[in-house]
């Protein structure tokens, strides 16, 4: 049975794998397109994998691979060449595949023959369905065996299973092709310097009688659904220019991979979300989400609108330990397959996250500033005070003050924040710190939850509220202050554990608690000095855990490795502060490391040092595209443009710092409010246009809740 608990990282998918990705479904192959069932390679729809074998052979002979171009982030051409008999190594047969991905997939192949002699070629397709979930898959622990039936329906293979009372299908269609059971088989000639050319598409549907929906495949020079969705999306979405071409290329991937990796709720189709990263969390997650959908505000806030709405309509009603539910909690994610509901009691949603119920209330306040209706941003006012009830109750159940956790079942995810690999959180000799376990930035984030109800209640005019949580985020920065700080080592604690000891690794989260404000301003300097020491900072970013700690490992998930959201989170933290040189240099070292990956960057990469390794060390399976990665570009260029919107104060600022290197920074076609205005950056000078009425574009440091509630606090 798969549980929650599992190594967080997936196994290997072999060298050179493309990964495709649109809305709910993906396809992870290899680089000559083969789908290798010994892989954790396939199909996958609605978490289930439809296609678990999708080999092409002619004349009996695999595909040699030439190259993979994904030309968008749902659609590859995969070149290959078909090895030559007598083993010589040019062959005149070359192999084109350019595959789509929809409700399942379209491909279409072309064989080129560039000899001045006819070729004559058998060209045999393997296909196999297992629809295994895809915790099956990503952990290589398949077990459960569907009773599988296969079906020659014209020009199409129809292939049905069957587990318990579940059943699912998958439709095959090939025109041309000698369909059997077993394989797809296509006899062709090709002519000198011609050609031959099929298309196929292999479609999922529910329940074991009745026909799949078709792949909807565009005519000849037309677009595909898949492209009139992302050209929408495009039309919407600022357009950014900047001189430094890498970085200007680094930013429209960005967009790219956000657009693909967008889901909509199935409550409320209208509703947009955003899935947290491919191949394995192509779903909705609390914490995932919430930072993915809030460091794009500036592209389109109404994804983290709709990310806030659809996690509040799944807050938390009642107490389980098997799914960890609790009331006014927010869910960790959300999951379709049989085996993830079987690992929790029957329950496709888990909630077993410390972070994501925070993380919901303290960056709804960033939400409510864009200007979406007001109606709207009060009817979400419950959903938030429940997860203040939450907070305050359950989170801290001992009442210290600190919320931790400690996993209600065997089943359950044993670290709970956003390092939650199960050695993820340590102490400076390695020794793993056991629960309840209190972590640092979670404290930042009810910090900020506190302080962002308190001005939310002073705005509406409920002055005791307003205290009241000013009063609740005062004690508990101070607290914080006085027990997680280690003079002797110059840093914060991680975290507390079960005995209320600090574990004194040095590692990133303290961190994230420099961007909610937590840090005492006397600590902040020391905090930047350790984020940027040798021991931490990479030369491609700041290391999750110090070079120096017992349980440093470079190439570990969690524990030396560098995370590009994680940076973009410090960086925002250490401007906070008045770093600035600081939060370039992170800012350009992404940068930078993003031109060896084609311009994207991927969920993480290992942490050795720039000195050792002159170029960004891949980790092996690391989720690309992956949401919060491809935010942080956004979250960067955003943070050094000092760029802050609030409608509710009738007034946008701007305060940029960005590096001499990147150029001038043009953007146009970015929302606000009601409107769209056009920003022009250059020598650190921001120029304005179209702000919409009784918007006022403020040049300098925008306020802080912290600072306004401060100011207040003589009110009541």
């Amino acid at each position: 049975m798969a549980g929650w608990n599992a190594d967080t990282a997936a196994g290997p998918s072999g060298p050179g794998s493309v990964t495709l990705v649109e809305g709910r479904s993906f396809c992870i192959s290899a680089a000559n397109g083969d789908i290798q069932p010994e892989l954790p390679h396939g199909v996958f729809v609605e978490d289930t994998r439809i296609l678990s074998c999708w080999r092409v052979l002619i004349n009996g002979a695999s595909l040699e691979p030439l190259g993979a171009k994904t030309k968008e982030p749902y659609r590859a051409l995969f070149i290959g060449r078909v090895p030559r008999p007598d083993g010589y190594a040019d062959s005149p047969l070359i192999v084109e595949r350019l595959r789509e991905v929809g409700a399942g997939i379209m491909e279409r192949i072309i064989v080129r023959n560039y000899s001045p002699f006819s070729a004559e070629c058998v060209l045999t397709l393997q296909v196999e369905a297992d629809f295994a979930d895809l915790f099956e898959v990503k952990e290589a622990r398949i077990q459960r065996r569907w009773e599988e039936s296969r079906e020659v329906a014209g020009e199409s293979l129809i292939i049905r299973a069957a587990w318990q009372d579940v059943q699912k299908g998958v439709v095959v269609a090939a025109d041309g092709a000698d369909i059997t059971s077993e394989e797809l088989v296509y006899g062709f000639s090709v002519p000198p310097h011609g050609q031959w050319s099929t298309a196929l598409s292999v479609t999922a549907f529910a329940g074991g009688t009745g026909s799949a929906p078709c792949f909807i495949r565009a005519d000849e020079g037309e677009l595909s659904p898949r492209d009139r969705r992302r050209q929408e999306w495009v039309s919407k979405i600022p357009e950014l220019r900047i001189s430094n071409p890498s970085i200007e290329r680094t930013l429209r991937r960005s967009y790219d991979d956000l657009g693909a990796l967008r889901i909509q709720d199935p409550d409320h189709p209208d509703r947009i979300v955003v899935a947290a990263g491919a191949p394995w969390f192509m779903t909705l997650f609390g914490r995932d989400s919430l930072w993915a959908s809030l460091m794009a505000l500036p592209v389109d806030p109404s994804l983290a609108f709709g990310t806030i709405q659809t996690l509040a309509d799944r807050q938390g009603q009642v107490t389980d330990e098997m799914s960890e539910e609790e009331p006014g909690k927010i869910l960790h994610e959300v999951r379709f397959g049989v085996s993830s509901g079987l690992a929790l009691g029957g329950k496709p949603t888990y909630f077993g996250s410390i972070d994501a119920t925070p993380l919901f209330v303290a960056l709804f306040g960033e939400v409510s500033r864009w200007g979406f209706a007001s109606e709207a941003i009060v009817g979400l006012l419950p959903h938030v005070d429940r997860a203040l009830d939450w907070i305050r109750h359950y989170g801290d159940k001992d009442g210290d003050g600190f919320v931790e956790y400690s996993r209600l079942n065997a089943h359950g995810l044993i670290n709970q924040g956003w390092k939650d690999s199960w050695d993820g959180i340590n102490f400076a000799d390695g020794s793993i710190a056991q629960p309840p376990i209190a972590l640092c930035e979670v404290q930042a984030y009810v910090y900020g939850a506190y302080l962002g109800r308190s001005w939310i209640a002073h705005q509406a005019g409920d002055l005791d509220l307003a205290a009241e949580y000013r009063e609740l985020g005062a004690r508990l920065k101070k607290q914080f202050n006085e027990q997680f700080w280690l003079p002797h080592r110059g840093y914060y604690a991680i975290a507390l554990d079960g005995d209320k000891r600090p574990v004194d690794a040095c590692a990133s989260n303290m961190g994230q608690c420099l961007m909610f404000g937590i840090v005492d301003n006397d600590k902040a300097a020391l905090v930047a000095d350790q984020l940027m020491s040798p021991e931490m900072f990479s030369g491609w970013g700041v290391r999750t855990l110090a070079s120096n700690m017992g349980a440093y490992n470079p190439a570990s998930y969690h524990n030396g490795s560098v995370w590009p959201h994680d940076n973009a989170i410090i960086a925002t933290g250490l401007l906070r502060y008045g770093f600035i040189e600081q939060a370039q240099r992170i800012a350009t070292a992404l940068f930078e490391a993003a031109e060896y990956s084609g311009g994207r960057l991927p969920e993480l990469f290992c942490g050795f040092g720039r000195d050792q390794f002159d170029e960004p060390v891949p980790y092996p399976t690391a989720c690309s595209p992956q949401a919060w990665a491809a935010t942080t570009p956004i979250q960067l260029v955003k943070s050094l443009m000092g760029y802050y919107v609030d409608v509710l104060q009738g007034g946008v600022w701007l305060d940029p710092v960005l590096p001499k290197s990147y150029g001038e920074l043009h953007l146009t076609n970015a929302p606000l409010a009601n409107g769209r205005i056009t920003i022009d950056i250059s020598d650190s000078t921001a120029v304005v246009q179209g702000l919409p009425e009784g918007i006022i574009l403020h040049r300098g440091t925008r306020p802080r809740v912290t600072d306004l509630v401060e100011k207040v606090k003589g009110q009541r």
